[in-house]
């Protein structure tokens, strides 16, 4: 049988491209994404208050989700939802720790204002060696992937780190033990469950990936439904080291979603 025309040719300029032409693209590539996130790094160094006031907001009792959850705990007379008034100081331990801290968290700022620039110009680049089809699955797994990425930070950013962090931080073993905690530790913990959630929220596109592979079907995964619950509430317990069940809940419910959201799209890929 004869494939389509879309389907069975590649771009004529990238076939007739030497090993070195392909090279020299992509040190160019590689070198616009270098300027562009290096600009919005500078850009983001720029606007320190604006930056740290979103970084270190969750740290502060005003924080919207906290007045949210006092809301509905006062609303619906449920204790467990109000959140009381904390203080948590930051301190830096060492000379040059906050500027270096200004540096990293600058980096990573222009990388995630970067992202869709940067996707954009290896998708770009890689692109004319895929076939049509392959060029139209490709994006929607970038844009899917990304978005679910996102989704994941900011679900990190604004439930679990908030709820997390207040934990940990006004936690004691004994009321003669205080904390003090180092800022390099409250974004290195942002960080890793921001990365974490991210990672997690791409559950449906990993499902997708097996089930067009021919590794997953929905069958298996209506029959395990049960034991993904499991696993999510243990890596949800893993995530968030505490001992309040709502923040617990609050993980394990979204994981348990995109399980079930992942039920649908295999079932539509094996059709």
């Amino acid at each position: 049988m004869m494939k389509e025309k879309g389907d069975s040719t590649k771009t004529n300029d990238a076939s007739n491209m030497t090993f070195w032409d392909h090279v020299d693209e992509l040190r160019k590539v590689l070198f616009r994404i270098i300027i562009v996130t290096g600009v919005l790094m500078l850009a983001a160094f720029c606007f320190k208050d604006e930056l740290f006031g979103i970084i270190l907001a969750p740290k502060e009792n005003d924080f919207i989700v906290y007045q949210w959850f006092d809301r509905i705990g006062n609303a619906l007379h449920i204790p467990g939802l109000s959140v009381p008034d904390f203080h948590i100081q930051l301190i830096n331990t060492k000379l040059s720790g906050q500027f270096l801290t200004h540096m990293s968290v600058s980096l990573y700022a222009g990388i995630v204002l970067a992202s869709p620039y940067i996707l954009y110009q290896l998708f770009r680049f890689v692109s004319p060696a895929l076939y049509a089809n392959e060029r139209r699955y490709s994006l929607r797994v970038v844009m899917w992937g990304y978005i679910l990425f996102l989704l994941g930070v900011l679900f990190s950013y604004f439930l679990v780190f908030p709820f997390t962090f207040r934990f940990l931080a006004l936690y004691q073993v004994s009321a003669e033990v205080e904390n003090a905690i180092l800022l390099s530790s409250y974004i290195d913990t942002l960080t890793m469950l921001s990365l974490m959630l991210g990672i997690t929220f791409e559950i449906p596109i990993l499902a997708w990936l097996f089930a067009k592979l021919g590794f997953l079907t929905s069958t298996f995964m209506r029959t395990y439904r049960k034991h993904a619950i499991i696993i999510a509430l243990v890596i949800s317990a893993i995530i968030t080291p505490t001992s309040d069940a709502i923040t617990l809940i609050l993980v394990a419910a979204p994981m348990s979603l995109l399980y079930e959201a992942s039920i649908f799209i295999v079932k539509r890929t094996n059709k």
